[in-house]
């Protein structure tokens, strides 16, 4: 999809604020048909900035604009995570420092629900572009309902996708292709609500 017409930032560099590289990999794929200059966050920025935000927009905002006043061009973040019912919305917000690593985070995720028949959980994701003087240029948010396997199933996907089953699927994220979980992932749902918020600006 093509945007109707020239947006704020159509004639701008775009920095992924991110150095996880499966999200990067996600960004550009998702970006990849609209007329922007898309950069990757440079390596050797040292950004000294902490996640303290209480929800996924306040923290997508904090990596946002800490990119963007490094840099000087607009600056796009995300913070998403796994909401977990049976544990109160956890891991949530601190999804990704639930434990060391992937496998470590997916084995305490299914530990701490081997006593409950409740699996139902929820990925979300928000998004936000900020703007070197820290100003918000939009923000946005999307959500994918599922339930948690008893196992890890699958060979893709990243983090917890491996045990994440979207609802009415019968699949993980794991073992969907990359176009299907773009089409049904909390993250390409958040990035069609951007594109639609581009295009009237």
């Amino acid at each position: 999809m093509s945007m109707t017409k020239p947006s704020v930032i159509s004639q701008r560099t775009l920095i992924i604020a991110s150095s996880n590289p499966g999200k990067i990999r996600e960004f550009i794929s998702l970006l990849d048909d609209l007329s922007l200059d898309i950069r990757l966050q440079p390596g050797s920025l040292n950004l000294n900035f902490q996640e303290t935000g209480l929800t996924f927009a306040e923290n997508a905002y904090i990596k946002a604009a800490a990119v963007a006043a490094a840099t000087g061009c607009c600056a796009l973040a995300d913070d998403s995570g796994l909401c977990v019912d049976a544990l109160n919305g956890a891991p949530g917000i601190h999804s990704a420092r639930y434990a060391p690593t992937e496998t470590a985070r997916i084995i305490k995720l299914l530990t701490a629900l081997k006593n409950t028949d409740n699996r139902k959980a929820s990925f979300k994701a928000a998004l936000c572009i900020a703007m070197p003087d820290g100003s918000t240029l939009v923000t946005v948010e999307g959500h994918c309902d599922g339930l948690i396997t008893l196992a890890p199933r699958g060979q893709g996907g990243f983090g917890y996708d491996p045990i994440f089953e979207v609802a009415h699927t019968g699949m993980t994220f794991a073992e969907m292709s990359p176009s299907r979980k773009q089409a049904l992932g909390h993250r390409g749902r958040a990035f069609a609500l951007l594109r639609q918020k581009l295009m009237h600006l």
